[in-house]
């Protein structure tokens, strides 16, 4: 396995990959459990990416409780059994706070182990439930926002701002990721008037073709409003491309996991697509500190923001310093419980909260991204006025 050690002196460096160093006695250590290679490279680099920017903002500022943070990883290979051992081995190297894989289903063996271990752990961007008290353990977060609320975002925008009212659900049964946005759609849906689901299906990321599913929507009375298309890459790319090349006109919503642009030249002129981003990488984000962050990380790696999940990274170690800061140690008893305190705490990219029920943003404002003609941009913006109830997650 994989593993390496690095000091984060400060931003002077402006590599994200800092060189190596010895241990040191009086620093905080970071373990990156994390994908270097797999499909979840594509995910975990970026928003690791951004966490080390994090980190060296601190670092420059005078460090976390007066020492500077040290950075240790080890290559999950996109790889549950890997992933486990990669999560052992930033333990050994003496990590006090472990960072796992984006998604629940690869970063769990991680995160457990750490739980194991009395650790704090954060998940990069995972958006399902489990990531966090519910499929780990109470010290257990992540700083984006749940799946089942870009589910909901959707449901709601699209019928309050494009008039939608007849809805298909396609849900890949892959990940827990995309469960929790057809559950945030299914709980959405009964609550707005006219609107109607009319009909389900499912298909399994690794398919070749959805040619079934696509002759039953297809088989309907009138194209639906929208298809509720629950998925993530790499097998997104392939079902939307098969939807538009069957002649499917009606408008696709999906979550975050499908945000970037790097993907787009597959389905040529791709329209009338929209996805909830936290904050967008198409320098037209209303937020100018998001786009001053987007100029750092580009001056820091060399490349563009891939996808908004560079975003949540970045915040992790923002909330965890602040919960270190205020509890003046990194034991997790004592982290966990400054987490819990904030309500609303201020970062870049919106406010985030943590309690002692759920270790996951409910509630957040999505803007909307719009792909038209194969360019995606900025649109509109959708908050949910209420959050989603812990029970309705767990279904």
């Amino acid at each position: 396995m994989k593993t390496t050690r690095y000091l984060i002196p400060t931003l002077v460096s402006m590599g994200v990959g800092a060189l190596p160093a010895a241990a040191q006695d009086d620093k905080i250590v970071v373990g990156f459990a994390t994908a270097e290679s797999g499909f979840m490279q594509a995910y975990d680099k970026p928003a690791q990416d951004a966490a080390m920017i994090r980190i060296q903002e601190i670092n420059a500022a005078g460090g976390l409780l007066g020492q500077q943070i040290e950075v240790v990883t080890a290559d999950t290979k996109t790889d549950r059994a890997e992933g486990a051992k990669a999560g052992l081995s930033v333990i050994d190297q003496g990590a006090d706070m472990v960072v796992v894989s984006c998604d629940y289903d690869f970063g769990a063996p991680a995160a457990l182990t750490a739980e194991g271990a009395g650790l704090v752990s954060f998940f990069l961007c995972a958006e399902s439930i489990k990531a966090g008290i519910q499929g780990v353990g109470p010290y257990s977060f992540s700083a984006s926002v749940l799946a089942a609320v870009q589910g909901a975002t959707m449901a709601q925008w699209s019928y309050e701002k494009k008039g939608a009212r007849s809805y298909y659900r396609l849900l890949d049964t892959w990940t827990e990721y995309n469960k929790g946005i057809c559950d945030g759609f299914d709980w959405a849906l009964p609550q707005l008037a006219d609107a109607k689901l009319v009909g389900e299906d499912t298909f399994k990321n690794e398919d070749a073709s959805i040619a079934a599913q696509i002759t039953r929507i297809k088989s309907l009375p009138e194209e639906p409003d929208a298809i509720m298309l629950c998925t993530m890459m790499p097998g997104a790319v392939s079902a939307i491309k098969q939807i538009r090349a069957a002649g499917i006109n009606s408008m696709i919503l999906n979550g975050s996991g499908v945000d970037g642009s790097y993907w787009l030249s597959a389905v040529p002129d791709l329209s009338n697509f929209f996805v909830p981003v936290q904050g967008s990488i198409y320098g037209d984000d209303p937020n100018p500190d998001v786009s001053a962050f987007n100029a750092k990380y580009k001056e820091a790696t060399g490349g563009d923001p891939p996808t908004q999940y560079v975003y949540p990274g970045y915040v992790l170690i923002d909330v965890w310093a602040k919960a270190v800061e205020r509890a003046g140690s990194t034991e997790a008893a004592a982290v966990v419980a400054e987490l819990e305190k904030m309500q609303g705490e201020p970062t870049l990219f919106g406010p985030r909260t943590f309690t002692s029920e759920i270790h996951h943003q409910n509630q957040a404002r999505y803007l909307i991204v719009e792909t038209s003609n194969g360019k995606p941009g900025v649109v509109d913006e959708w908050t949910i006025p209420n959050p989603i109830p812990v029970a309705d997650l767990m279904k």
